[in-house]
């Protein structure tokens, strides 16, 4: 299954970028708190317990392997390009299930509306820090 869909983000994208960090999700994603077990390796237990790996990283883009174990695993990319003064940011999950609990259709129906609630908390929390 694979989701892709962009995001408004009132920053230029070398700063946009830092806000799909694992530390960079704790200023606007509620109840985010990474657990870092190496370098380039975090787990999240947000909804699921879920293990992270930063796969790739540049200036403005950011790609991670994640795994819930025994319910899904895949990719999620996201690149920021310039949108005026400000972001576009490209948001792409590509997932597999591993299990029955995976819901994967569940996830891509709900996806654009999971994108505009991350556009307005980021906007919420961009306000709050100027």
């Amino acid at each position: 299954m694979n989701c892709q869909g962009t995001l408004h983000v009132p920053l230029p994208p070398t700063e946009a970028i830092h806000l799909f960090t694992a530390e960079g999700e704790r200023a606007w994603v509620p109840g985010w708190a990474p657990t870092y077990a190496g370098a380039t390796v975090f787990t999240t237990d947000h909804h699921a317990h879920t293990i992270w790996i930063t796969t790739d990283e540049t200036a403005t883009t950011r790609r991670y392997a994640r795994v819930t174990p025994g319910v899904q695993a895949g990719t999620v990319t996201v690149r920021c390009e310039p949108d005026g003064e400000h972001t576009r940011a490209y948001v792409a999950y590509d997932l597999a299930a591993l299990g029955p609990d995976a819901d994967l259709e569940g996830f891509a129906a709900r996806y654009d509306e999971m994108l505009a609630e991350w556009e307005r908390l980021i906007a919420d929390a961009c306000a709050a820090s100027r």
